[in-house]
């Protein structure tokens, strides 16, 4: 036996025939409204300032009208719960429909496929062009796909980068080649990931690196809707004349074109039975259903259905009465009640925060006639983008005042420390010698539209022995 290992063959390129039909029209709306989102949304504004930017030098994430603190990680970690839930639930109702229609490895790979067309033409004439010597047609095709699918990846880059820097500041930046390290390491990064990803691992992506394809079947049952072939309908295959008669023939619907193959993005046989490298885009399904068009057979020989429906034969009514089943109601009622949870959280969201710390220098004191202060630093952080006024209080027991009641004012999204000093009188300190008290700061929004909103936060009020 040999000691060395043995040597695997470099997987063979993949190429993708372009497919047409109700599914791959879904899957075009899909790179459009994703698309869309993505390379428009930092160039919306919202008084005055990007709409959606994560400043992390100043730590603030705008999303619209809400401006979150690193003290609101409750609300991304809820968010996270969600989309989470939401994949559990897509995927146990209709598989990888996320991976087919809106995943950005399979809409950037669309979009580079359609630029790859553009020059080099479909499926045939590309695999002509491969192995056609070097020309100067060749050459020109070729660097012509290259710089679009640089230029491609590079606005996706500087797009991205665009949501942690304001993008009109970053094209200037750009323009004037004077890009800060991290924002020219962010760009060539994604840029490069987004070129390298959509126009050369494509399907090894799906395949090897991306992490759902191995545990989706956690996830599946038998009732999970997935894009199957219908052997009992499809076999024995065999080529045939448009006109023959299949059965008298002795054979299925299916006629061996291979065409569900050569549309399919990770190159695999949907006739072979579910598969982990199947990401559910259904083009499968679109250029069957044109072929059983041209023989005159009824379209479905390929089709969403789940294992049990294409074993009994069901029909579509059928199968999606299964679907709501209990995996699907419990991850259902989990949804809609932690999204529920969450926005109701962002709608009674405090416009301000008050954090209070003890101020370790002075942590008790006797003043003139037997009186105790403690001091306390109170941070306010207005998560409001217009200017307000606060009234600090304090509350607890009989006898405790502020030795003064300040009033802060903050600019829009502005957070300071203030100092706040609490007395308890020496008459009512005595009996409470040697213990902590619990008492609450009270601060007041005086202005503004939530004008008379109260934060209370909970402290503490040291009397020494």
């Amino acid at each position: 036996m040999s000691q060395f290992p043995t040597l695997q063959p470099a997987p063979i390129k993949i190429h993708v025939r372009a497919s047409s039909g109700r599914f791959s029209r879904w899957r075009w709306a899909m790179v459009w409204l994703t698309q869309l989102l993505f390379y428009g949304l930092p160039w919306l504004s919202w008084n005055d300032r990007q709409a959606v930017l994560f400043d992390l030098d100043a730590r603030r994430f705008y999303l619209f009208k809400l401006a979150l603190y690193p003290q609101d990680f409750i609300y991304l970690a809820l968010l996270l719960v969600i989309c989470a839930l939401g994949l559990f639930f897509v995927t146990a109702v209709a598989g990888r429909v996320w991976c087919g229609f809106s995943c950005p490895q399979t809409v950037y790979t669309a979009i580079y496929l359609w630029v790859e067309r553009r020059f080099e033409g479909d499926r045939s004439a590309r695999m002509r062009l491969d192995a056609a010597p070097w020309t100067a047609t060749k050459l020109a095709r070729k660097a012509g796909k290259q710089a679009t699918w640089i230029a491609i990846g590079l606005w996706t880059g500087f797009t991205f980068v665009g949501y942690f820097t304001p993008i009109q500041t970053l094209g200037g930046l750009v323009l004037s080649l004077d890009t800060g390290p991290w924002e020219t390491f962010w760009i060539g990064f994604y840029g490069l990931a987004t070129y390298g990803n959509a126009g050369y691992l494509r399907e090894q992506v799906c395949k090897h690196m991306c992490p759902y394809g191995r545990f989706q079947s956690v996830m599946f049952d038998r009732d999970t809707l997935i894009i199957g072939y219908d052997s009992a309908r499809g076999e024995p295959r065999g080529s045939r004349a448009r006109a023959s008669d299949a059965q008298a023939a002795g054979l299925g619907d299916c006629i061996n074109c291979t065409m569900c193959v050569q549309v399919c993005p990770t190159g695999i046989d949907i006739r072979d039975g579910l598969q982990s490298d199947c990401i559910g885009c259904a083009a499968c399904i679109d250029a069957c259903d044109e072929v059983m068009d041209k023989i005159g057979s009824p379209r479905g020989l390929i089709r969403y259905s789940s294992q049990t429906g294409l074993e009994q034969g069901w029909g579509r009514d059928r199968v999606l009465q299964r679907a709501l089943r209990p995996r699907v109601l419990v991850y259902g009622a989990l949804l809609l009640a932690i999204s529920t949870a969450f926005v109701t959280g962002l709608l009674q969201r405090s416009p301000f925060r008050v954090d209070v710390m003890r101020d370790r220098g002075v942590l008790a004191r006797m003043v003139e006639q037997g009186a105790i202060e403690n001091a306390y630093r109170l941070q306010i952080m207005n998560s409001q983008e217009s200017v307000q006024r606060y009234r600090i209080g304090v509350t607890g027991p009989e006898g405790l005042t502020l030795a003064a009641a300040p009033s802060i004012e903050l600019g829009p999204m502005e957070e300071r420390t203030v100092t706040a000093t609490v007395r308890l009188a020496g008459q009512q300190a005595a009996p409470l010698a040697g213990q902590a008290l619990a008492i609450h700061f009270a601060v007041e929004q005086l202005s503004g539209d939530q004008a008379g909103h109260q934060v209370l936060e909970k402290s503490s009020f040291l009397v020494p022995r």
